[in-house]
């Protein structure tokens, strides 16, 4: 069951991306309490994330022993490899903060995530060549079922066009980041997934410093342990811990059930949104929520039987 290029066994593939994509789901949690408690804009949260992180990340490098060097592949791909991850990550996470400002943490993470799949789906089909598959196709129409009862659920002065149109623009950069790595993946130059979210972060705090720095770089509040706090929360967990958790596991998987299983981050922003942030619980939410963790897991073993036949008719051969 292991992928013939990267080596990383399918089960452990999806569970990696599995745990990444429940760690997401609480960085907007953590983007609205900073919002609530400061006056810290998307753009100088995003950058201190991606300076936190890549601090994080330059430390275990560091402290990791010695292992083989895996295959690169020529220059150009990995400066392509590189500057693809850092720029798509900025504009995913960036845009993504914005949208939680703008139009609140369910119908961001929702339509940042809904609309992931379906821009995955189709450039999966016209870059790589990758078909669904029937049951794929049900999980994705069920996936996208679930985020429109969760968009549908919401009140309507929560539906902000502006917040809608940052969201889409997320999902855009998420689609890319997906997509490169899925396409590197395929013959051996992924690279090491700890060092390649380490270069994406580099990039993307030095290409937001600057609009950081005219956005304010040091919020005022009135509780700055509870800021702080917040800040090393985000750059561990969410960010150091489930990108490299992503990239390891996005290499071995297909682009349409990566999408998906990353749906469980609004299925976990929602569960946090009840239970930390003391939002309601309609049934809207409770229905949304159970429809994606149908399509997850129809997804996931999907994608596992698959490895299974694939190494089973390798075998043979």
């Amino acid at each position: 069951m292991s992928h013939p290029v990267s080596g990383l066994p399918v089960g452990r593939s999806l569970l990696c991306l599995v745990i990444a994509g429940i760690a997401w789901g609480t960085a907007g949690a953590a983007a609205s309490l900073l919002y609530r408690i400061s006056d810290l804009g998307p753009l100088a949260l995003s950058f201190w994330r991606c300076a936190g992180g890549l601090v994080l990340l330059a430390g275990a490098l560091m402290l990791r022993p010695r292992r083989p060097l895996t295959p690169a592949g020529p220059r150009g791909r990995r400066l392509l490899r590189i500057l693809g991850t850092g720029i798509g990550l900025t504009v995913f996470q960036s845009a993504y903060f914005a949208a939680v400002e703008s139009t609140g943490l369910a119908v961001a993470t929702a339509v940042t995530l809904g609309a992931g799949p379906v821009l995955i789906v189709v450039g999966a089909r016209l870059t790589l060549g990758e078909r669904l598959g029937r049951g794929g196709l049900a999980a994705v129409v069920g996936a996208l079922t679930g985020l429109a009862v969760l968009v549908l659920g919401c009140e309507p002065a929560q539906v902000r066009p502006v917040g809608l149109l940052w969201a889409v623009l997320s999902a855009a950069g998420y689609a890319v980041i997906t997509l490169l790595t899925r396409w590197l993946g395929r013959d051996g130059t992924a690279g090491d997934s700890l060092a390649t979210s380490a270069w994406a972060f580099g990039i993307g705090a030095v290409g937001l410093l600057p609009l950081a720095a005219v956005e304010g770089l040091v919020p005022h509040t009135a509780e700055p342990g509870h800021v702080l706090w917040l800040f090393v929360y985000v750059a561990a967990v969410p960010t150091a811990l489930a990108y490299a958790l992503y990239f390891a596991g996005a290499a071995a998987v297909r682009p349409a059930t990566v999408s998906v299983i990353m749906l469980l981050e609004p299925v976990s922003a929602a569960v946090i949104a009840v239970t930390v942030l003391r939002e309601r619980l309609t049934a809207a939410t409770a229905t949304g929520t159970l429809l994606l963790l149908t399509a997850v897991a129809g997804l996931a073993f999907a994608e596992t039987r698959g490895a299974a036949a694939r190494h089973r008719a390798a075998a043979a051969a």
